[in-house]
């Protein structure tokens, strides 16, 4: 009970987070292209990147709403947190002054506070996954009687 409970609670963060980032995004696309383009890795894809991560991250969100569809969420999640994980190592590792193109609260972050973060929500993931999947697999074992 208190897995599903946690479960629930994490699910909810990564909505509220992957929704709130995506409308920030949305919300000055313009300015989200613009930081895009600030990235040497990103240059070439910025108009593309600025339309498909907050469309990724709502349809991620949105797979969290669905019950029996959150174990795809979080992993979709814990995936997407790992690939902006991966993201800030390499800027903090190899790239000049880059602006983070996260928008609202989370652009006031600096690279290490935001690294932090984004540790702190693959974690999270991971956590929300391995619970759901014992609780899915405590749910198929009761459904299911042995017989000798």
């Amino acid at each position: 009970m208190k897995r599903g409970v946690f479960v629930e609670i994490i699910s909810f963060l990564f909505i509220v987070l992957f929704v709130y980032a995506s409308l920030m995004k949305l919300k000055d696309v313009g300015q989200f292209v613009a930081q895009l383009g600030q990235s040497p890795m990103l240059m070439p894809f910025a108009n593309w990147v600025a339309w498909v991560i907050p469309s990724i991250e709502l349809i991620v969100a949105g797979l969290l709403i669905i019950r029996r569809l959150r174990l795809i969420g979080l992993i979709a999640s814990f995936t997407l947190m790992v690939m902006f994980t991966a993201y800030i190592i390499v800027i903090l590792s190899f790239m000049a002054h880059v602006p983070c193109s996260c928008g609202g609260i989370l652009e006031k972050m600096g690279w290490t506070q935001h690294l932090i973060f984004n540790i702190g929500f693959v974690l999270l993931a991971l956590t929300g996954i391995i619970f759901l999947a014992k609780e899915e697999d405590t749910i198929h074992h009761k459904g299911h009687s042995v017989v000798a």
